[in-house]
């Protein structure tokens, strides 16, 4: 069989430039990576006993599609606490990973030819998840504003495109690349566009643990009836491998999304929404441990980028940094992240996969001697345009 005659849908997208990227670099056997959103802690143990008892126990028939029943009611209590969110058991599904949440999401919501807004800079996979379900992805820069999407932003997309049907938007927060947070005043400023105009709202959580002196808030507060809420506990427990997710959202749109998900997995592995009971029972602070050491690395970073001179913006959240090439160097982010990987050894990676071709995104869920070898290949590799420019 011919490519050509495979799937349209398929072929016009692009694998994961991220994990393409960081492939390339890893053929360097002393490279040191600060590339993919992989937490450098080890699943807390009582995790992993409570995984171990589950095999013992026989835990390994199919389980119900939507998760088992202590996990819906463990997650809804959890998440209740933790960020006021006010679902039942019936209102979460347990899926593979938030990926699978996602697509499942974007599946049942919109139809072909619909518009979802997309702030950018953006994680790549909604872009490619817009391109899979024929939606026309619309794009909004929102650097000038710090990485905050605005009312007025929302609506000038609109009157932009008043030939298109304009259904969905895309929230991330904190934010994949840039590590931007909303406040709560920023999401309530959004709903009323958001009501006017009937748009739904994937509000990707996934790093809602991981904030640094500011709370999480979340848009399902004051948009319950329009938001479907991503969460999970590959960053808040470092369980990136086990592929556990949540859905959230209104009672009769969710079993839509159910339906979606039961067709592409049917269910997520049983032992691990068993061991994931426990997470949620009993390990309600299993990330602040984490979080405590990623805001020590955060601040060694901000501060020897500013001694530097390199730009970035601000993270509040998650575990990364965004930051702009100087343009002294009259380099693309390819080109910029290759010479690092290639000539000193250090990964980053390249900002045009998530809409900025003049950044790098620098992961610090890496240990500090990582982060050192990484400040110290940016200084050596600035100082030789220094040395050109002299």
């Amino acid at each position: 069989m011919q490519e050509s005659q495979l799937n349209p849908d398929v072929l016009n997208v692009e694998p994961s430039a991220l994990r393409k990227f960081d492939h390339e670099i890893s053929a360097d056997p002393k490279i040191v990576k600060l590339t993919l959103g992989e937490p450098d802690f080890n699943v807390p143990e009582h995790v992993k006993e409570a995984a171990i008892q589950a095999i013992k126990d026989d835990r390994s028939h199919y389980p119900y599609y939507w998760g088992i029943q202590e996990l819906r009611d463990a997650a809804s209590k959890y998440y209740g606490e933790k960020f006021g969110y006010h679902y039942s058991a019936n209102q979460i599904l347990c899926t593979v990973g938030a990926t699978e949440g996602l697509a499942a999401t974007f599946k049942t919501l919109f139809q072909p030819g619909d518009g979802v807004i997309i702030p950018s800079p953006a994680y790549p996979v909604y872009k490619a998840m817009a391109g899979v379900n024929h939606l026309k992805p619309i794009m909004i820069n929102t650097k000038e504003n710090g990485c905050i999407l605005t009312a007025s932003q929302i609506q000038q997309a609109i009157d932009d495109n008043a030939d298109l049907k304009i259904k969905g938007l895309v929230l991330t927060d904190p934010s994949n690349p840039t590590g931007a947070v909303y406040s709560e005043q920023e999401l309530a400023d959004l709903v009323p566009v958001l009501k006017a105009n009937h748009i739904w709202v994937i509000s990707d959580e996934i790093y809602g643990e991981l904030t640094y002196g500011v709370n999480h808030y979340t848009l399902s507060k004051w948009l319950p009836d329009q938001t479907i809420i991503i969460n999970g506990l590959s960053k808040s427990h470092a369980m990136t491998g086990w592929r556990i997710g949540f859905v959230f959202g209104p009672t009769g749109i969710m079993d839509q999304i159910a339906k979606a998900h039961q067709f592409m997995v049917t269910t997520p592995t049983s032992i691990v929404q068993y061991a994931s009971v426990e997470a949620l029972t009993h390990g309600q602070h299993d990330a602040e441990g984490m979080r405590k050491i990623y805001e020590q690395r955060l601040a060694y970073l901000t501060t020897e980028l500013d001694a530097i001179g390199v730009s970035y913006v601000k993270p509040k959240g998650a575990f990364y940094i965004f930051a702009t090439i100087p343009a002294k160097c009259h380099q693309d982010s390819y080109a910029f992240a290759r010479k690092l990987a290639t000539d000193y050894h250090v990964g980053v990676i390249p900002g045009e996969p998530f809409g900025d071709s003049h950044a790098i995104r620098i992961s610090y869920a890496s240990s500090n001697d990582n982060l050192k070898a990484f400040v110290a290949a940016l200084k050596a590799y600035l100082a030789t345009f220094e040395t050109v420019a002299g």
